[in-house]
C-alpha cells in the first residue's frame, strides 16, 4: 500500500472493500453512522477514538494483526494530522488568576450540561445515535456570554474556565480573537472558515462547499462534534449571530464589552468589580507576598485606588513589579491625585485609558455626549430623570441613550439607577474637558444642580405639617405622588442634591439655600441618622446669616441646633446655636421661633442631666408655642413636658397621662397637621408610655406599648425611631424575662444598617454579645 493509502481512511476503505462490504454493510455490523464511515474514509474527520476503531475492527471481522494494524493507523492519523488539538495551547494571562468564584462555577456547571450525552455514561463512538459526531435533534448547544466594562476582565475568566474545561472537549477548543474593538474586525464569514480550518475540514471540502454553502457545513461540522469555541472580544451580535452552532454538544464562550441582548438562547454573565479581598490577593500574587505583607493598608488603597477593576490592578501590579525601588505607599500617593491617576496607570503599551478610549469611539454621538456629562454627576450614581438634565433630551430618549451605554459596557445598571466606574468616571471627565467648552459644561452642571433643587424642595414638602401633594408646577420626570416616594427619591438622590445646596452656597445662592432647607425640616425627622443634616442645616444658618434677616437666622439656627443635638449627640454645641436663635428670634420679635429655640434648650439640657435648666426652658417653650398658636409646636411642648417629668422628676404617672394626652391630641389633629407629622408623635407617645412602664417594672406594658411605637415607625419608614425603640423594646423584653424576643429586637435593630443610628447599632451589637446563648428566663 502507498504511502498515501496508508492514511486511516485509505486503510479503513481498502479494508471494507477487501470483504467487499458495501459502507451501509459496515454501519449495519459496527454500529458506526453511514456519515461517520464516510467521513473517516475521505479525511473529513481526523483523530478517530479508540472506541470507534474497536467498533469498526469488530464490524470488518478482523484478526488480531488486522486489529493492531487498523488502530496503528488511527494513532498515526492522530500524531500526523493538524487537528483541533493544534489550538489547546492557551494563551498566556489567567495564570495569577483571582476570585471570580461564582462565575466559574456557573460557568462549569452551564458545561456539564454541554457535555452531558443522554446518560450514557460513556461517550458513543463517532457516528452512532447518540454521538458527537452524528446531529443529535435532541442536543443543544450551550452559549455563555461574558460581558462588562472595558478591563473587568472577561477574557482571563473565559480563558480560565476554558482551561478547566478543556478536557471536557475533546474533540477541539478552539479560541478565536474576533478583534471587535478594531475598525477592521474581521467579517462572519472570513471567521467561519478559519474555525473550520482550525476543525481540520480539509481546503477541498470548503471549496466544494463554497461562501454559500460554508455555512450549513459550519453547522454541521459544529454538530458532529464535542468542542469548546471561545469568541473573545465580539464587536455586536451581526458578528457573532452566524458563528453560534445550532445543534450538538458544543460549549461557546463569547466576551464582549457589549451585553448582546439580541442574542436569543444564551446565558449572561456580567462581570463588575472585584472584592476588595480578591483585589488585594491579585495584587500580592503580582508583587509577592512579602512585600505586599510589607504594608496591607498600602495596597489597599491601591486596590481602591484602582476601582478593584482587573486591568488597573494588573497595571499597577505591574507597575511595582518592574519598580522594585518604589514602595506600594509611593504608588499609592501617586494614584491618590485623580487628575493623573489614569496617565499613571500605564504600565508599557498596556494603558487603562486606551481600554476605555476603544469602547469609547464606537458610541454615537448623543451617547458619546451623555458619558462625557455623567461625569458631572456627584454622586456614583443616578436616575434616567437626572441625568436628562445634562444632555436636554426628554426622559424616554435619555433613558434609551443610557442603555446604549450599558449596552456598549461602560455603564452599569440597577433598578432605575445608573453608575459610573470611578475610573471610567475620570475618563468621562478627561473627555469633556478636552471636547467641550468651559460655558456648556457649566450651563450643563447648572441646569442640572437646579433641578436637583427644585425637586429636592417639592419631595421634602411633603412632610411639612398639613401637607398635600406637590402642584402642577413641581419639577417633572420624577413620580412625587405620594410622600413615601417623595422620600425615595430624597435617599436615593441626596448626595447630588446635597452637592447641589453646597454650590448654590458657594455661589452666594443665599436665598435658594434657606427655602430648599425649609423644605426639608421635617423630613429629616424621617431619616435622622443620614449623618449630613448638620452639613445641610449649618449651610442654611450660614445664608440666613449672610441675608441679613434676623427672623431666616432664627429659624436656620434652630434647625442646625436640631441637628447637632439630635443627630450628633452634641448637645453642648446645640445650646450654643438654640442660644444665638434665641437672641436673633427676640431681635425679630417673633414668639414661635423663641419657642423653638427654648425647646431644643430644654432637650438639650435633660440630655445633660440639668433638670433645672430642662423644666425652665421647656416651660417657657409650652407658653410660648401656646401664644402662637402652633399646633405641633404645642404638640412638641406636651412630649417634652412628658419626657422631662419621666426622666428628671420621676413622676412616673404623671409622665403617662400626659404621654396618653399627647397621643390623644396627635390623633385629634392628624388632619391638621399631617399624618407623617402626626406619626412622629404617636410613636414617641408610645414608646414613652413604654419606658415609663419600664422603670415601674410593668414589663407587659412596656412590651406591649413600645412594640406598637416599633411597628408604627416601620409602618411610616421611620427608620431612626425604629432603630431607637427596638433597643427599648429589647430592654423591655428581657426585662420581662422574654430573651429568645429580646434577642430578635436587637437583631432587627442591627439589621437596620446606619439608617437606625450608630449609637443604636452599637448598642444592638453590645446586648446581642451579653446575651451569648441564654435561655429564656422566668418574669422577675
Amino acid at each position: 500500500m502507498s504511502a498515501q493509502e496508508a492514511t486511516f481512511g485509505a486503510l479503513l476503505r481498502a479494508m471494507r472493500r477487501d470483504r467487499a462490504l458495501t459502507i451501509e454493510a459496515l454501519a449495519e455490523a459496527s454500529g458506526v453512522s453511514v456519515r461517520g464511515i464516510s467521513d473517516l474514509e475521505r479525511g473529513r474527520r481526523a483523530d478517530p477514538r479508540q472506541r470507534t476503531v474497536t467498533a469498526l475492527a469488530d464490524g470488518l471481522g478482523l484478526d488480531d494483526a488486522g486489529r493492531a494494524r487498523l488502530h496503528a493507523a488511527a494513532s498515526a492519523e492522530r500524531s500526523s494530522v493538524y487537528s483541533p488539538v493544534g489550538v489547546r495551547s492557551f494563551p498566556r494571562g489567567a495564570e495569577d488568576f483571582v476570585g471570580r468564584a461564582d462565575e466559574l462555577g456557573r460557568l462549569e456547571t452551564l458545561a456539564r450540561t454541554a457535555d452531558e450525552d443522554g446518560g450514557s455514561g460513556d461517550p458513543a463512538p463517532e457516528g452512532s445515535g447518540g454521538s458527537p459526531y452524528s446531529p443529535d435533534p435532541h442536543a443543544r448547544p450551550v452559549i455563555a456570554a461574558i460581558h462588562g466594562a472595558p478591563g473587568a476582565g472577561k477574557t482571563a475568566l473565559a480563558l480560565r474556565a476554558a482551561r478547566r474545561l478543556a478536557d471536557r472537549f475533546p474533540d477541539g477548543q478552539l479560541i478565536v480573537d474576533l478583534m471587535g474593538t478594531d475598525d477592521d474586525s474581521p467579517a462572519p464569514a472570513e471567521l467561519m472558515v478559519r474555525i473550520l480550518k482550525a476543525l481540520g475540514v480539509p481546503d477541498r471540502d470548503l471549496a466544494k462547499a463554497g461562501p454559500q454553502g460554508r455555512p450549513a457545513l459550519y453547522r454541521q461540522t459544529l454538530a458532529d462534534r464535542r468542542c469548546l469555541l471561545m469568541l473573545d472580544n465580539a464587536r455586536d451580535e451581526a458578528q457573532v449571530r452566524p458563528l453560534l452552532p445550532g445543534s450538538g454538544r458544543t460549549f461557546v464562550l463569547v466576551t464582549s464589552r457589549r451585553m448582546l441582548t439580541g442574542l436569543d438562547d444564551v446565558h449572561r454573565l456580567q462581570l463588575g468589580r472585584l472584592a476588595p479581598a480578591e483585589s488585594a490577593a491579585f495584587l500580592a500574587a503580582l508583587l509577592g507576598d512579602d512585600r505586599a505583607t510589607t504594608d496591607p493598608e498600602a495596597v489597599e488603597a491601591v486596590a481602591r485606588l484602582c476601582g478593584h477593576l482587573p486591568l488597573a490592578l494588573r497595571v499597577a501590579g505591574n507597575l511595582l513589579a518592574t519598580r522594585t525601588a518604589w514602595s506600594v505607599r509611593r504608588l499609592a500617593e501617586r494614584l491618590a491625585h485623580e487628575e493623573r491617576r489614569l496617565d499613571a496607570l500605564s504600565a508599557g503599551d498596556v494603558r487603562v485609558a486606551g481600554a476605555f478610549e476603544l469602547s469609547y469611539r464606537q458610541l454615537t454621538p448623543t451617547a458619546a455626549r451623555l458619558f462625557r456629562r455623567l461625569s458631572l454627576v456627584p454622586a456614583p450614581d443616578t436616575s434616567a430623570a437626572c441625568a436628562a438634565r445634562l444632555t436636554g433630551q426628554d426622559l424616554y430618549d435619555t433613558e434609551d441613550t443610557l442603555e446604549e451605554l450599558v449596552e456598549a459596557g461602560l455603564l452599569d445598571s440597577a433598578g432605575d439607577r445608573y453608575r459610573l466606574h470611578d475610573l471610567l468616571a475620570l475618563y468621562a471627565r478627561i473627555r469633556l474637558t478636552s471636547e467641550e467648552s468651559a460655558e456648556d459644561i457649566a450651563h450643563s452642571r447648572a441646569t442640572m444642580f437646579r433641578w436637583l433643587l427644585e425637586t429636592a424642595t417639592a419631595a421634602g414638602l411633603w412632610y411639612e405639617p398639613g401637607a398635600a401633594a406637590p402642584p402642577p408646577s413641581a419639577p417633572g420626570a420624577v413620580d412625587l405622588s405620594s410622600a413615601d416616594k417623595a422620600r425615595d427619591w430624597l435617599q436615593s438622590e441626596a448626595p447630588n442634591w446635597l452637592a447641589a445646596l453646597h454650590a448654590a452656597a458657594a455661589n452666594g445662592e443665599h436665598a435658594t439655600v434657606v427655602e430648599v432647607v425649609a423644605a426639608l425640616q421635617w423630613f429629616a425627622d424621617h431619616w435622622m441618622y443620614w449623618g449630613h443634616w448638620s452639613e445641610v442645616f449649618g449651610a442654611s444658618a450660614r445664608s440666613a446669616e449672610a441675608l441679613g434677616d434676623p427672623l431666616l437666622e432664627a429659624t436656620h439656627l434652630n434647625f442646625y441646633a436640631w441637628a447637632l443635638g439630635m443627630c450628633e449627640a452634641r448637645f453642648r454645641d446645640s445650646l450654643r446655636y438654640s442660644g444665638r436663635a434665641l437672641v436673633a428670634a427676640r431681635l425679630a420679635e417673633d414668639t414661635l421661633q423663641q419657642a423653638w429655640a427654648h425647646n431644643y434648650a430644654g432637650w438639650a439640657h435633660r440630655f445633660l442631666g440639668e433638670g433645672e435648666e430642662a423644666v425652665f426652658h421647656v416651660t417657657e417653650a409650652a407658653g410660648l408655642f401656646q401664644a402662637a398658636g402652633d399646633t405641633p409646636g404645642m404638640l412638641t411642648a406636651l412630649q417634652q413636658r412628658a419626657t422631662t417629668l419621666r426622666d428628671i422628676s420621676d413622676d412616673q404617672e404623671k409622665a403617662i397621662e400626659v404621654f396618653e394626652q399627647l397621643l390623644s391630641l396627635a390623633e385629634e389633629f392628624e388632619d391638621r397637621i399631617g399624618s407623617h407629622v402626626a406619626a412622629i408623635y404617636r410613636i414617641n407617645s408610645l414608646a414613652g408610655q413604654g419606658g415609663c412602664h419600664s422603670r415601674l417594672q410593668r414589663w407587659d406594658e412596656a412590651v406591649r406599648l413600645v412594640r406598637a411605637s416599633v411597628e408604627l415607625s416601620r409602618t411610616v419608614g421611620n427608620s431612626a425611631m425604629e432603630g431607637r425603640y427596638l433597643i427599648h423594646l429589647g430592654d423591655a423584653l428581657l426585662g420581662a424575662g422574654r430573651t429568645v424576643e429580646a434577642r430578635e429586637a436587637f437583631e432587627q435593630c442591627a439589621a437596620l444598617g446606619p439608617d437606625a443610628g450608630t449609637e443604636h447599632l452599637v448598642e444592638a451589637r453590645s446586648r446581642l454579645a451579653d446575651l451569648g446563648d441564654v435561655p429564656d428566663l422566668p418574669a422577675a
